[in-house]
């Protein structure tokens, strides 16, 4: 992915909150779900997963959150949807490596980058990882 100066990064950001990809509330059976919150902040999700014959079929949310939590569980859903347990494993574990500036491969998280900086304010973590850490509790229920 090419380098995204600090305005695109926002401007994703922006964009992923104002029009929130997959956002909407499950009711259909097949879907797993997780009740995500924060005690720190408004965030209060829930997160659901269709994960059939081992490849997820649909990543959803729905709930009250902050613009980080928002948008990042919005690209998350996009980059999910399509991969195998494996493949999602992947982008979650170098999200969260990026998070926690641990090293990590940029080109698997495509608009998640947007988030690379969040270190730097230690109370938006929890915002930028609380979708990421429901569909990983999520993914660690299957098989």
């Amino acid at each position: 992915m090419p380098s995204l100066d600090d305005k695109m990064l926002r401007e994703i950001i922006m964009d992923h909150y104002q029009y929130p990809r997959n956002k909407r509330t499950m009711t259909d059976t097949k879907y797993d779900s997780i009740h995500m919150d924060s005690e720190s902040c408004t965030d209060d999700i829930h997160v659901y997963l269709w994960y059939e014959n081992g490849i997820i079929k649909d990543v959803a949310f729905d709930g009250i959150a902050c613009t980080i939590a928002t948008s990042s569980t919005s690209i998350m859903t996009e980059l999910l949807i399509g991969k195998t347990k494996e493949e999602a494993k992947k982008i979650i574990d170098n999200y969260m490596n990026m998070i926690y500036e641990k090293q990590y491969d940029e080109d698997l998280l495509e608009e998640a980058n947007a988030f690379k900086y969040t270190y730097r304010q230690a109370n938006r973590i929890n915002c930028a990882t609380i979708g990421w850490k429901g569909i990983n509790e999520l993914l660690d229920r299957k098989e």
